[in-house]
């Protein structure tokens, strides 16, 4: 059994199937994913006096069940592979089974030093109308390349031009819904517009960042900038040092910054105008530069949030 006071569980998500182990012991479990398999889980672990469940991120396959398991009123710490590789890899772990994930999943979860409160539980399911908006955008571009293939035949370029301007209706019409949803709850509309009120931060990023970074304004900027993934490394060992770069994050909101960044950077934001202006005349290039414009923009929006009140080009150009 477990050494430490909070048994802890780890579960190994696939599509179909939860294999789970328990830190430090050989108690197993096989469910399925479903309803009935969830049910079956959080009653196997009571009974084995579990406080502490941590489950790997997988493609969305762990959303249910561990929705299922706060609502039983257990501690869910839902862990990125990243940090599951890594506690492998501390451990000289190279085996690798379902059954094998779930107890190292049970341990690394043992290990975490930190919980940090469950998520917004209305913010998942708009959270996934939002990916499918971005799929969509997405499907537009890819479409938008094949229109522009040379063809003999103009009515295959017809063909493409119609589904293109289909795709982003469908854009415009399930980006429209996702908002009035948000509007429903009165605290996520008001930050929402705190959100918007930012220059350079349109209708489509503003969503972005409420449901992609719910800790927005909790946070401080280097934290804000690390969750999406623009946070700059240092590389430097002994004599040798590197250029900085940037990794890890959130993709989806790192990329909705990333795009946002370059019409604010010349067109709607001054402040931004001026770093991208200031950064190149450096000699910096172009995306290292749009980066920092996104990360300084991101940083913006965090104050405005954790302050409460909107943006307004006076307060911008205040001395910070």
């Amino acid at each position: 059994m477990a050494k430490h006071s909070i048994i802890c569980a780890g579960i190994d998500t696939g599509k179909r199937e939860l294999e789970v182990a328990l830190e430090g012991g050989t108690q197993r479990l096989t469910v399925d994913n479903a309803a009935a398999g969830h049910a079956a889980l959080s009653a196997w672990l009571k009974r084995q006096r579990v406080k502490r469940v941590g489950i790997e991120a997988t493609g969305g396959y762990e959303g249910a069940v561990a929705a299922h398991l706060r609502g039983a009123g257990f501690t869910v710490v839902v862990l990125q592979p990243m940090q599951v590789r890594a506690y492998a890899l501390f451990l000289l772990q190279r085996a690798k089974t379902d059954k094998i994930d779930a107890a190292l999943i049970a341990a690394c979860t043992a290990a975490v030093p930190t919980i940090h409160a469950p998520p917004d539980p209305r913010l998942a399911p708009l959270a996934e109308h939002l990916t499918v908006i971005e799929q969509l955008v997405e499907d537009a571009a890819r479409l938008k390349t094949r229109r522009a293939s040379p063809r003999s035949d103009s009515r295959i370029g017809d063909f493409w031009a119609a589904e293109i301007a289909r795709t982003q209706a469908l854009v415009r019409q399930e980006l429209a819904a996702l908002v009035a949803a948000i509007r429903r709850h009165p605290d996520l509309a008001r930050r929402l517009a705190l959100i918007a009120s930012v220059a350079g931060v349109g209708e489509k990023t503003a969503v972005a960042i409420l449901l992609r970074m719910p800790e927005i304004g909790r946070v401080t900027r280097e934290q804000a900038a690390a969750l999406a993934g623009l946070a700059p490394y240092d590389q430097e060992s002994g004599e040798h040092t590197g250029e900085k770069h940037i990794e890890g994050g959130r993709t989806r909101l790192r990329k909705a910054l990333y795009a946002a960044a370059l019409p604010a950077a010349f067109r709607w934001n001054a402040a931004l105008v001026a770093l991208y202006k200031r950064i190149t005349a450096k000699g910096t290039g172009h995306k290292a530069a749009l980066i920092a414009c996104a990360r300084k923009l991101l940083a913006t929006v965090n104050a405005v949030v954790a302050r409460g009140t909107p943006w307004t080009k006076e307060r911008a150009a205040a001395p910070s």
